[in-house]
């Protein structure tokens, strides 16, 4: 913003004209309107202070704005996951499978998660807590950001549950047979809680389901990495259709014994929701107790995943794998660290 300088104004090249009467001047003038030289006040400077265009501030919500922009987007594509996936469920559940199949679920979820990604670019489009931890392990991801994604996706899962509920609130009472009846997978024939969260096929050992979501989470991370390492071919741009197709084939070919839950915020978070909606304890004890499963399984397998992924193709010197002693000498603190010499395996 330019300054005001009393020498750049010549006072005597003011014309009476263009003063006016002089009853229409102020008195900071005066002095100017008889002709003589005028020095310049502090009610002049303020004046001119006054009138001089400033500099637009930016707006307090601006700033916080881009403070939390990550979190904003990491929350609202985690919501539009939720959006499509317990969208597609509710929907071939409550008309009984006449507006689609296992099948439409599958392309429900694979939307979703492309559709999701899409929104929530600006912050790296984890969209999953596991996923965000195997970044912090083998991609460099900061730390200190991983409770912040893991709680923004964890809220924008649950404002995705509540909106699928508001949304088929008249058809989940129809189905269930009465307002306020909410009822859980394995206690009722009409259970509707499977819409909003997963819950394991009846003949499912607790091995079982845990290996069923440890597999799906390795395969979903082995081909994350693989779609963004450019070196071995990488998706680039197509990146979210290619996570379309990802998932798509995970839940074609493995989601059928436990739903494929693979994200902790995704499952953890709707099933607060219907719990607090009034599906009951039995959203917890389901499964011989398998709400743990989806929280755990996804951190190891994703994290096993990128491993296999970083030892037999990852070239890269971002990941720890790529660094003397596969990086345990980064976990052995700084004494160790001045000794750590990146080494190219190629």
């Amino acid at each position: 913003m330019a300054s005001w300088q009393p020498d750049s104004i010549n006072m005597m090249s003011i014309t009476p004209k263009e003063m006016g009467p002089p009853g229409s001047q102020n008195s900071g003038c005066a002095s100017t309107c008889l002709g003589t030289k005028h020095e310049p006040s502090l009610h002049d400077i303020t004046l001119e202070t006054e009138d001089a265009p400033s500099t637009p501030q930016p707006l307090s919500w601006f700033k916080l704005r881009e403070y939390c922009r990550d979190a904003f987007s990491e929350l609202f594509g985690t919501m539009i996951l939720i959006l499509f996936g317990d969208g597609v469920v509710a929907q071939v559940l409550l008309n009984h499978g006449q507006k689609g199949d296992y099948q439409s679920i599958s392309w429900g979820w694979g939307l979703g998660v492309m559709l999701g990604v899409y929104a929530s670019g600006t912050s790296g489009a984890h969209i999953n807590p596991a996923v965000t931890f195997a970044n912090c392990v083998f991609r460099g991801f900061p730390w200190r950001k991983l409770p912040v994604y893991a709680l923004a996706q964890l809220l924008g899962a649950m404002c995705g549950a509540a909106i699928v509920y508001g949304n088929y609130k008249s058809a989940i009472d129809v189905f269930e047979g009465g307002p306020g009846i909410r009822t859980v997978p394995g206690y009722s024939t009409t259970a509707t809680a499977g819409i909003f969260c997963t819950y394991p096929a009846e003949f499912m050992t607790k091995t079982g389901q845990f290996f069923s979501e440890f597999l799906a989470s390795a395969v979903l991370m082995f081909m994350i990495f693989a779609l963004k390492d450019d070196v071995n071919f990488g998706a680039g741009p197509l990146t979210p259709l290619a996570l379309f197709f990802v998932i798509f084939g995970i839940g074609a070919c493995f989601g059928w014994e436990t739903g494929y839950a693979i994200n902790l915020a995704r499952d953890f978070g709707p099933r607060l929701v219907s719990y607090m909606l009034g599906y009951g304890s039995e959203v917890w004890k389901a499964g011989n107790y398998y709400f743990w499963i989806p929280m755990v399984a996804p951190f190891l397998g994703c994290t096993f995943g990128g491993w296999v992924y970083d030892v037999f193709l990852y070239s890269g010197l971002d990941s720890p794998i790529n660094t003397p002693w596969m990086g345990i000498k980064r976990l052995l603190g700084p004494l160790h660290r001045k000794h750590v010499v990146l080494q190219n395996p190629v």
